[in-house]
């Protein structure tokens, strides 16, 4: 992962709130990045962590654990365009109940966020709603159509936290290869989402046994990993940076894996989802839609590929790809139903159970993963436990369960892909941007 280098330029409103007053007393604080491990109190005072704990609100940590609030640098909220599956209040509610405390939304609105005037409203309107710090990634191209760039100048000026076309791939080499040429002088990570089209067809599902039995068109890992290969060589050609998104196929990480061997400054996210679930799920559901997304759960191996790779650095961080959708929309059979699943309340819990109590990382690895490592590749300011930083944290309660879908979402939505599994390790208090946003008793 590249030298951690801020961007000065990028907007995160908040909506105005007060100031976070209060100790958790007796808690397990862990900061990995600070080189924090300890058991105590942990005093935040107008929204500042240290000071005098006297007068202030005493929260009882005994048995729970604080840790640096998550960033989710891949979330959907539908604004504008389809705020009846989401809205800026709802998903940004959403985050905070799963202990995130910044988060970054996708372009592929309607109209898509592609100019300076959309992005300040949006801004705009995230300043009077966002429940935490919320930032903005306009498209790469007008209209994600894949030809035309965008003004990415402008865009940077007016507070973009990077760019993308998420949704769809930028096709054509020569526009991809002029963008990253000019990447220098607006100074903004490209986020991709890698598919060749033509690989990928009609396709529903992961291409394998479960489509061929089932019938439904497939997408082969190969339609990510030779779009990886193509971007991966021309930001080698043009010295810049970009950012995977959504990794699914075990190809995808090797051609990451070698990219990053030969000195290419590429870095690369997977979701809870991918991590977890496989095509499996999708012949053995008697409700599939729920397991659609983009790219689709892959076989057995792809998830063991993507989970070593999460291990050993390959893969750097950890994203929802929050992606809501009503109800109605998702009760279509599984080839007309939409492609997405809403993730960031359950993301922490399912990571948590997956990889730590499963023994496969443990817990300061998988904070680095959700809260640090995110952060830096996008030049986000870092959540941090050490006196004086920014109240942004979680606080969680790691022996706690819950079966997914039987509490209320703070979405507007309810496409959860790990609906019915029991969960390990809650959230149950999130402070953000130095407001206390979220409570889980209250």
């Amino acid at each position: 992962m590249s030298t951690y280098v801020p961007n000065s330029r990028v907007r995160l409103p908040q909506r105005p709130g007060a100031r976070a007053n209060v100790v958790i007393r007796g808690a397990r604080i862990l900061d990995p990045a600070a080189g924090i491990d300890r058991e105590g109190d942990l005093v935040v005072r107008d929204g500042v962590i240290g000071g005098d704990p006297d007068g202030l609100e005493v929260v009882d940590g005994r048995g729970l654990t604080v840790i640096p609030g998550l960033v989710d640098v891949h979330v959907h909220l539908r604004t504008p365009g389809k705020e009846h599956a989401e809205d800026i209040a709802t998903g940004t509610a959403s985050a905070a109940a799963g202990g995130v405390v910044t988060v970054l939304a996708m372009p592929n609105t309607q109209p898509p966020t592609d100019s300076p005037s959309i992005l300040g409203s949006l801004l705009d309107r995230a300043a009077r709603e966002a429940v935490v710090p919320t930032g903005f990634i306009p498209a790469i191209t007008v209209g994600q159509m894949g030809d035309q760039l965008t003004e990415h100048g402008d865009l940077a000026e007016a507070g973009a936290a990077a760019l993308s076309d998420d949704g769809v791939p930028v096709a054509n080499a020569s526009v991809m290869r002029r963008a990253l040429q000019y990447q220098k002088a607006a100074d903004l990570l490209f986020t991709l989402h890698e598919e060749d089209m033509s690989l990928s067809g009609a396709g529903v599902m992961h291409e394998g046994v479960i489509s061929a039995r089932i019938g439904l068109a497939g997408i082969p890992g190969v339609s990510e990993a030779v779009q990886v290969a193509r971007d991966c060589s021309l930001a080698a050609y043009e010295d810049a940076r970009i950012h995977i998104c959504h990794v699914s196929a075990r190809e995808t990480v090797e051609e990451i894996r070698l990219a990053k061997a030969r000195g290419v400054s590429v870095t690369a996210e997977v979701t809870p989802h991918h991590l977890l679930l496989t095509d499996q799920v999708v012949g053995d559901d008697p409700d599939p839609a729920k397991f659609k997304m983009n790219p689709p759960l892959r076989g057995s191996d792809d998830r063991e590929a993507l989970i070593e790779a999460l291990i050993d650095g390959t893969l750097d961080c950890i994203a929802t790809d929050h992606a809501p959708h009503p109800a109605d929309e998702k009760e279509n059979p599984f080839a007309a139903a939409p492609f997405g699943v809403i993730g960031l309340e359950t993301a922490f819990a399912a990571c948590h159970t997956e990889l730590v109590v499963g023994g496969r990382m443990d817990l300061s690895d998988l904070v680095l993963r959700m809260s640090t490592n995110p952060a830096r590749i996008f030049g986000l300011p870092v959540p941090s436990l050490a006196d004086g930083a920014r109240a942004d944290l979680a606080v969680v309660d790691l022996a706690a369960t819950d079966v997914v879908g039987e509490r209320p979402y703070a979405s507007k939505s309810t496409n959860a892909a790990f609906v019915g599994m029991q969960l390990t390790g809650q959230v149950v208090m999130t402070l953000a941007g130095g407001q206390d946003v979220y409570r889980r008793n209250a």
